[in-house]
């Protein structure tokens, strides 16, 4: 059985994966992955995901050079989602924040940014 049989993707072949640093264990983005592209995470170690909005395949530094390395993947109890623990060279966000989750909500409902922004 491969790996990936022992997860249950939704109606539109799709996992949730959270991508986590390894060392720090701070949160860094969330990704969809298909079937195709966890196994070729195993293969390649480096997160495949499938981009909703633009509807294929990608690797996350392909373009702009901030890649991660798969260093220990995780998966939930019911097989719903999978935690990826990985390197990261460079920015996360395309905004070139060190984490896609730069933006706190303040009780008031106003946000206050609390990511360091690495510019080029």
């Amino acid at each position: 059985m491969a790996f990936s049989d022992k997860l249950n993707f939704d109606a539109n072949g799709l996992i949730p994966a959270i991508i986590q640093d390894w060392r720090t264990g701070k949160v860094l983005m969330l990704g969809y992955m298909k079937r195709e592209g966890v196994e070729e995470t195993l293969r390649i170690h480096r997160p495949v995901f499938w981009s909703r909005s633009r509807q294929t395949r990608w690797v996350k530094g392909e373009t702009s050079g901030h890649t991660q390395e798969v260093k220990e993947i995780f998966y939930d109890c019911y097989g719903n989602s999978l935690l990826i623990k990985v390197e990261q060279k460079g920015p996360v966000c395309h905004t070139n924040y060190t984490s896609c989750y730069y933006r706190k909500v303040l009780p008031d409902g106003s946000e206050e940014i609390v990511e360091e922004r690495l510019d080029e």
